[in-house]
């Protein structure tokens, strides 16, 4: 049995967690605050990349891992745990006329469903469009969890496997003997293990700053909407200029989401609400008879191309990341997780590590 140390504890940290406690390993989560309370929390839980062939193969590689696992996974979370994560696949439509042969290349090389549709069936899909786009594309298989949910009874089904998860208890260094990291110290003490991953989002960068090679990683704000609607108000997600409404089961309904590059500002604003409000209501008219209930921000991981870090550093033995995932924490993470297990164990991999590599190109 090796003994692990797991820095951060959202959703990328808590699934690899996840995943090397299954494989019967002694695991250790440092997190700073709650876990799953940063971005893992604040995102939308789309189950898919946004316009997902703009993204490079190793992304989609990711991707499509993730999305035929999420299914069975979050019914076995809801079965063991008794917090169901609301994995709901109720479709994607995408406005990007002007990239609909690319998109459809895409999709046909990568075995995905995508078709170009027309206003009425636009009209059909999503009557409370207030003007359907004469033409679109749709993605009838792309679904969406509840993403504080999926963080909820990842904590408890960790915990359930043993993991020594803990809270309020910020890494503040690493042990170093020889080239090797030995463990962390945190604000509680030090701990020695036999590997340690860092996977701690927007904050990754600052964890490795003080080594060789840091993961080009950094924040970027997004601020997102929450209407309080009732159940089959809108019933698809809609995306069109990166910004994207996403209705839950219960009907309440998001609406998202900002890019913004201010550091590690996580304030939101009375600018971006009011935009953010006038273009859902434009969009969706129906979301005018109901009220905003919540307007927060988070902060991505950014990284170069959108390509996360994944694997085990190039100078430092026993030092690894997962981490960089930008907007696809939640789409991504099953698959980086099985990844970075599969490095830390030596265990085949279940796609080519390669392109995620410390030092691998992006972009």
């Amino acid at each position: 049995m090796n003994r692990i140390i797991i820095v951060g504890g959202g959703v990328i940290g808590l699934l690899t967690a996840h995943e090397l406690a299954s494989a019967g390993h002694a695991v250790t989560l440092f997190e700073r605050g709650e876990t799953g309370r940063e971005s893992s929390w604040a995102g939308g839980g789309i189950v898919s990349p946004l316009f997902p062939w703009r993204y490079l193969d190793s992304v989609t590689a990711l991707a499509s891992w993730s999305q035929a696992v999420y299914p069975a996974f979050c019914a076995a979370l809801a079965e063991h745990t008794g917090i169901d994560p609301e994995y709901t696949e109720n479709g994607l439509i995408l406005i990007a006329p002007d990239e609909a042969d690319e998109a459809q290349r895409w999709a046909a090389q990568h075995r995905h469903a995508l078709s170009l549709i027309d206003r009425d069936t636009f009209h059909h899909l999503e009557p409370q469009a207030a003007e359907p786009a004469d033409a679109a594309l749709w993605m009838p298989n792309v679904g969406q969890v509840r993403n504080p949910r999926l963080v909820r009874a990842l904590r408890q089904r960790v915990w359930q496997l043993g993991v020594d998860v803990r809270t309020g208890d910020a890494v503040v260094d690493l042990l170093m003997t020889d080239g090797r990291c030995r463990g962390v110290r945190s604000t509680s003490g030090t701990l020695e293990a036999d590997a340690v991953a860092v996977c701690a989002g927007a904050w990754s960068a600052k964890v490795l700053a003080d080594y060789a090679a840091p993961p080009a990683i950094h924040p970027i704000r997004g601020q997102m909407l929450l209407f309080k609607a009732p159940a089959g108000t809108i019933t698809r997600m809609v995306l069109e200029s990166n910004r994207y409404v996403i209705p839950r089961r219960d009907g309440r309904t998001l609406f998202g989401s900002t890019i913004e590059d201010v550091g590690f500002d996580k304030q939101t604003t009375e600018a971006a609400r009011d935009e953010l409000y006038a273009i859902a209501t434009a969009r969706f008219p129906v979301l005018k008879r109901h009220p905003v209930e919540a307007h927060w921000a988070g902060l991505r991981p950014s990284s170069p191309a959108g390509v996360p870090f994944i694997g085990r550093h190039p100078q430092i033995g026993n030092l690894f990341v997962n981490a960089g995932h930008f907007r696809n924490g939640i789409v991504l993470g099953p698959a980086s997780a099985r990844l970075l297990a599969d490095l830390v164990l030596d265990r085949p991999p279940i796609v080519d590590p390669a392109p995620y590599r410390w030092t691998a190109a992006r972009g």
